[in-house]
């Protein structure tokens, strides 16, 4: 994606364009909410931005606004916080629309043990136990500022905002609610999971294609749009 938005927006700017990302997503995770800064000294109107890049990018990549900022942004380093939400469609037959939007888990999952076991991990904790045996982050320590899990007919939703997330810490975090789900571990096991900071003890990593990033929190001095709002009803999650 990111060498796709570089090539439309150089063709705008008529020079190479570098952008810097608000986070990095695995292969297969959506984003409805990234924000993305790069430099230019070319001169074009929020609208010539906007329009002169999509036209370009191919149809799974879009724009959704352009504005220029102070020389003090940075989509990374100036975030507050990050939502991500993650969509399960729980019941007995796939889906062929959503197969790239959600996990399919055919066996029935308990919602409410799942966001009962969510809340254990509110707050600022060591997540060692939910970062990918890869993952480069100098630190381990994260701030979980809300978590929730609800469903909604066939589909369960879970959102949730950190100050700012370790490599697959949420779709970790999905697969061992997803074992509260089934009835396998108890609620208070999410809770021992975080407290062994060991990895190995935690669920599986759920499909990286029902995570989505979907919103990036700036000071608001900034002035960036804050998440627009894609859900359809009766679309699913």
């Amino acid at each position: 994606m990111q060498q796709r938005l570089e090539e439309s927006l150089a063709l705008v700017a008529n020079e190479a364009v570098e952008v810097v990302c608000a986070g990095r997503t695995d292969t297969g995770v959506h984003a409805s909410g990234q924000v993305v800064h790069f430099d230019t000294l070319s001169e074009r109107s929020e609208r010539g931005w906007l329009l002169g890049a999509n036209s370009s990018l191919p149809d799974d990549i879009n724009v959704t606004w352009a504005r220029p900022v102070d020389d003090e942004f940075h989509a990374r380093f100036s975030a507050t916080a990050r939502s991500y939400r993650y969509c399960i469609l729980n019941r007995l037959e796939r889906s062929a629309l959503h197969r790239d939007r959600a996990w399919w888990v055919y066996q029935p999952l308990d919602v409410d043990a799942m966001h009962e076991a969510a809340q254990r991990l509110l707050g600022r904790h060591n997540f060692s136990a939910f970062r990918a045996a890869g993952c480069q982050a100098a630190t381990a320590d994260r701030e979980i500022l809300s978590i929730a899990m609800q469903r909604q007919g066939d589909w369960l939703r879970l959102d949730v905002t950190a100050n700012a997330f370790l490599q697959h810490m949420v779709r970790n975090i999905v697969g061992t609610l997803a074992t509260v789900g089934h009835g396998e571990k108890p609620g208070q096991w999410v809770s021992e999971v975080l407290e062994s900071r060991d990895r190995k003890v935690a669920g599986i990593a759920a499909p990286s294609h029902g995570l989505t990033l979907v919103s990036v929190e700036y000071p608001a001095s900034f002035g960036i749009p804050g998440a627009v709002n894609y859900d359809v009803p009766g679309a699913g999650c």
